[in-house]
């Protein structure tokens, strides 16, 4: 019953998907945002285990500094972020590179162009903030596609035609697994890569721990690894929405590192770019998220309900403690 129960709910999630990718294109561009603002409105009262997670992310994170009303307003907006992120992909195939700057606006390219050297090659770090997804084509039609790396999805029906929406401005669209290979040959050629930075990931598969609004999380070691083997400088880049279903893409400079950086300071560098960006105008992250999934042993801070203890957490935490202990003689000497 299960698995026929799964095959008719992904046989359906791909009949919704074709149809809106048919007929989303069509509307006119205020009612296409229009449109993402109901339904973002409209999720957020359907999906209360979701509003739930959203609050209780926070009451942990921004608790102290907003009231409850203030954090019910910001997981609607969080809702209708995604959702006008999402109806933006199924829209994109109306952006072209002569007529995408209508929508988008381009922050200091110009210093991004320069830091990535005379190839521009480097590594492209972002979160899950604003519009995402355009993003990422917006920089593909600026003439600077890379190798992007993509969660696959649990229904395989709806890969191709995501595959199609997220390419079309020039990326090559990788898997997460074996990702890293893929992406260190890229930039060892000289090529550009792209990673979603703000994702917890499970502590035995290749992480770091760094601190997230206070509170420990653990995510990807991709580009900090990246970053430590090949050299190539980290440009954080976000997105962020503006009046009327527009966007502004923000280049900040690149990563400064000190010698001997470890890849939780790499990490953890790359992450306080963002942090500052999400306080001043919290609506547009991902809130929904569970991006606090572990607690750790000595936490002296409330952690979020659905937050749980991890051997393989405390495993990484200390092994990470080891190795920073040992890099730190180096770095003095040096």
């Amino acid at each position: 019953m299960n698995r026929r129960f799964r095959h008719l709910r992904h046989r359906l999630e791909w009949i919704g998907l074709r149809i809106g990718l048919a007929v989303v294109p069509l509307l006119p561009r205020w009612a296409c945002y229009q449109l993402g603002q109901f339904f973002g409105v409209a999720a957020s009262i359907i999906d209360r285990r979701g509003t739930r997670i959203a609050l209780t992310n926070l009451e942990v994170a921004l608790g102290n500094e907003t009231s409850a009303a203030e954090r019910k307003k910001i997981v609607r907006q969080s809702y209708q972020s995604f959702a006008n992120t999402l109806l933006d992909l199924f829209w994109s195939p109306r952006l072209t590179r002569e007529n995408f700057r209508r929508y988008i606006e381009i922050e200091n390219l110009e210093r991004a162009e320069n830091e990535g050297g005379e190839e521009k090659s480097g590594i492209a770090a972002s979160i899950h903030y604003g519009n995402f997804e355009w993003l990422s084509l917006a920089m593909g039609f600026l003439g600077y596609p890379a190798d992007i790396v993509a969660e696959m999805q649990k229904n395989s029906l709806l890969e191709p035609m995501l595959l199609k929406a997220r390419n079309r401005s020039g990326h090559t669209v990788v898997p997460r697994k074996g990702a890293i290979r893929r992406l260190y040959k890229t930039l060892r050629k000289g090529g550009r890569v792209a990673i979603l930075v703000d994702l917890t990931v499970r502590p035995k598969y290749p992480s770091v721990i760094i601190n997230c609004f206070g509170l420990k999380t653990c995510v990807t070691l991709a580009h900090a690894w990246l970053q430590q083997n090949t050299g190539a400088v980290i440009v954080p880049a976000h997105s962020e929405p503006l009046p009327g279903g527009k966007y502004r893409i923000v280049c900040h400079p690149k990563i400064e590192l000190p010698p001997h950086a470890t890849a939780t300071e790499v990490a953890q560098a790359c992450w306080d770019t963002f942090e500052p960006i999400i306080r001043k105008n919290p609506g547009p992250w991902l809130w929904m998220y569970k991006h606090w999934r572990f607690r750790p042993s000595d936490a002296t801070r409330a952690y979020p309900s659905y937050a749980y203890s991890s051997g393989h957490y405390e495993k990484l935490a200390k092994r990470l403690k080891r190795e920073a202990e040992t890099t730190q003689p180096q770095a003095t000497a040096a």
